[in-house]
């Protein structure tokens, strides 16, 4: 009988060991190989719907030249993102993206973005950025997350932990209340459960590279990055701005991206603003 649970065991890990592997993929630039256990198919869906329903209870800023500048920088840095995937074949990474960029009414420091695209600013966070070029930063750093599906293994996990490991459908149905607070904090966004997720280190890093190279590809100048974070966490000292509470700044952070720039530089565009 023992001879049997083992034989048992054995073959059931191996079984989750073969998904595991079988659901491992790359991420772009960097090389790292990261675990999705959810399909991108699912996440999107149901980051769409929680999307819509963020947008219904908030007030959105339809109007005005933030409003405009917002979508401008989200426009030019998606643009730049997708003429890059094409062509270099890699098509298949943004197979569900359907961008949309939108500012709402919020002191929060703040700004996500959701699997397909879905990007929101708070207008909290627009005395950080300044200016167009600072935008870009947080809109090339937001937007990193999402392509390299950052929020996929923080739901991931918490699917794990939290949830002993069912299915992301049957979360969805036996707690459906649960799932969205898990999902809405595996991006940042505030949960009435009290918890966000935290993005380790390999995220914040990624996401840091991801993001210069992006706004470095739309036309922008990577060096105000270091800028922007050098206000945020100067800000920090007085006063953490909710989205230090999910991007931590400090003096390595600010160092690594300075040592990445060169890096970031060698995709300037050709043709640039």
């Amino acid at each position: 009988m023992n001879y049997m649970k083992g034989v048992f065991f054995k073959g059931a890990l191996l079984v989750l060991f073969s998904g595991i592997l079988w659901q491992c993929s790359t991420v772009p630039f960097t090389g790292r190989k990261q675990v999705n256990l959810l399909p991108e198919s699912e996440m999107v869906s149901m980051g769409i719907s929680n999307y819509r329903a963020f947008l219904d209870t908030t007030p959105v800023v339809t109007r005005g030249t933030e409003q405009a500048l917002v979508k401008k920088v989200g426009g030019k840095i998606a643009a730049a993102v997708e003429n890059f995937f094409q062509d270099n074949q890699q098509n298949d990474r943004l197979q569900y993206f359907d961008w949309e960029f939108q500012l709402v009414e919020d002191e929060v420091p703040n700004a996500w973005c959701m699997p397909g695209g879905k990007v929101v600013f708070y207008t909290g966070i627009l005395p950080y950025c300044r200016d167009e070029e600072g935008m870009a930063v947080v809109m090339g750093h937001e937007i990193a997350h999402a392509v390299a599906r950052h929020g996929n293994e923080r739901m991931s996990q918490a699917l794990l932990v939290q949830m002993g490991g069912i299915a992301l459908s049957v979360a969805i149905d036996q707690k459906p209340e649960e799932t969205k607070q898990w999902f809405m904090a595996a991006y940042g966004i505030t949960s009435s459960l009290g918890v966000i997720l935290p993005y380790s280190r390999a995220h914040e890093t990624e996401a840091d590279q991801l993001g210069l190279i992006f706004m470095t590809m739309a036309g922008y100048h990577p060096e105000s990055a270091i800028d922007f974070w050098e206000r945020l966490a100067a800000a920090g000292g007085r006063k953490p701005p909710e989205f230090l509470s999910t991007h931590p700044s400090d003096e390595k952070r600010i160092r690594d991206m300075k040592a990445f720039l060169p890096k970031a530089r060698k995709y300037q565009p050709v043709h640039s603003e």
